[in-house]
């Protein structure tokens, strides 16, 4: 699967590489035209189709699609942003193939229509829609007429999914060679609806000089068990929890059900008698003792912050943690007690923490962060000097280098109570195993999702580790 996310600025130079190499842009743009029609015929109504053209090369990629349904027998009808003369390069050529219909841009162009191919601007549009470009788009919605994008919505914002004005609700996207940020980020995800990622002649070799940073978060395969192998070898993870004792008791869990050879839960001594009689697998012990268990270096990751409490008790068992140099994931309370002073926190981390936010903890540590959530997620990385995973519907996971995924598979139903402290118990698990942190962090979330997929509508928290007993799990 081809995973890597193209910035704006990233996408242009895989064309200008492409065509560098020989390819002809107006190929590119036929071929492009041809996955579009192709998924319009296949989305649309059998009715007359308007193609909404704006003045660029996403234009010329919809006089190109226009073309090719008038050609199957479809009933097509051109409204253009402009004038056909004053169109330029391949768009221009593109334009002048078209023989049908050609009406300017305006809403009485959607009259008897029964479906739209919006190619108005594709993915660098940074400023909001306007004039008859939004007349037009508002008066689509009001017909909610079915839409298929070129490239984005118009008004999505490539880099960042940001709405620009009235973008469209789409049944369908077509965009080329890579996905953007933008497909993957809300709200212009939801804008997009199922999206086609289509070759169009670009080689996969012109990565290897953009080198992009970030890429749509899919879960690896996992290694099975090796035959010779013990629990030892499989880590040892240690969770620190609190008063709340159900909580660390989901992360330990979790962290045994994705493979950490042993899992030990430490909680205080008024925290234990709910816990003895639940699952005898999981070893108990006394927070208290948090040092005197560090001592062992079985103990090799550690998840701290489920349940823990958000005081000056949980402070200094994170900076025993934090010197004892051991990966681990920092998650609810174990962020929450550093919010009046994030600076000493930052100062005692490492790459191999991950920070595990929700938007709310995400602003008491980092406050006001500009731009996009991969923005805000990559500049908390560079700052804290940690992997930073950044839960939400969208939920990005990025490490201080700048290398970033994005979620994008996981259900709604995962927002309900402890939650969480399994995605903590998971990643923790890996760390056990001995997964990298960002590794670890951003497999955590892809096999969170995939857990809320296999248990469904409904769930609880306690049904994602019954969910990671399916066979289709691991598959």
């Amino acid at each position: 699967m081809s995973d890597e996310l193209l910035t704006v600025a990233e996408m242009a130079r895989a064309d200008a590489l492409t065509i560098a190499a020989g390819t002809p842009g107006v190929t590119l743009m036929e071929a492009a035209g041809w996955a579009v029609a192709r998924i319009a015929a296949a989305t649309l109504p059998r009715a007359r189709v308007a193609v909404l053209c704006g003045p660029g090369n996403n234009g010329g990629d919809g006089f190109v699609a226009a073309r090719l349904l008038a050609r199957r027998g479809w009933p097509v009808r051109v409204a253009l942003l402009g004038e056909r003369d004053r169109l330029k390069g391949d768009a221009a050529l593109a334009a002048a193939r078209w023989t049908g219909p050609l009406v300017p841009l305006a809403p009485e162009a959607l009259d008897g229509c029964g479906g739209v191919i919006d190619a108005l601007f594709g993915a660098g549009l940074s400023r909001p829609l306007d004039g008859a470009a939004a007349a037009t788009l508002t008066e689509v919605a009001r017909r909610r007429l079915p839409v298929v994008a070129v490239d984005v919505p118009s008004g999505v914002a490539g880099d960042s999914g940001a709405v620009l004005g009235p973008a469209p609700d789409c049944v369908a996207t077509v965009t080329f060679f890579r996905k953007k940020p933008g497909h993957c980020l809300l709200p212009g995800r939801i804008k997009c609806g199922a999206i086609t990622v289509a070759a169009i002649g670009i080689p996969a070799t012109v990565l290897d000089q953009i080198r992009p940073l970030a890429a749509e978060n899919h879960a690896p395969a996992l290694p099975a068990p090796a035959l010779d192998g013990h629990k030892f070898r499989r880590g040892h993870l240690l969770v620190v929890g609190g008063p709340m004792a159900g909580a660390g008791r989901l992360a330990a869990l979790a962290g045994r059900r994705i493979g950490a050879g042993l899992v030990t839960l430490a909680v205080p001594d008024d925290a234990l008698p709910a816990l003895r009689g639940a699952e005898p697998g999981t070893i108990l012990a006394r927070r208290d003792q948090l040092a005197a268990l560090l001592a062992d270096p079985r103990r090799n990751a550690v998840v701290i912050g489920p349940g823990a409490g958000s005081d000056a008790a949980t402070r200094a068992d994170l900076r025993t943690v934090l010197a004892a140099g051991r990966p681990a994931v920092l998650d609810a309370d174990a962020l929450t007690c550093w919010r009046d002073d994030p600076a000493a926190l930052f100062a005692a981390l490492s790459p191999a923490q991950v920070l595990t936010p929700h938007d709310g903890e995400f602003a008491a540590l980092f406050g006001a962060v500009a731009g996009s959530r991969l923005d805000r997620a990559r500049a908390a990385a560079a700052r804290s000097g940690a992997v930073v995973l950044l839960k939400g519907p969208d939920t990005v996971i990025a490490a201080p280098d700048g290398r970033a995924r994005i979620n994008t598979d996981a259900p709604p139903d995962l927002a309900t109570a402890g939650s969480g402290d399994v995605l903590a118990g998971l990643i923790g698990g890996l760390l056990a195993q001995g997964w990298d942190a960002f590794a670890a962090a951003a497999a955590g979330a892809a096999l969170h999702g995939r857990a809320g997929r296999i248990a469904g509508r409904g769930l609880i928290a306690e049904d994602l580790l019954t969910a990671m007993q399916k066979p289709s799990f691991f598959a």
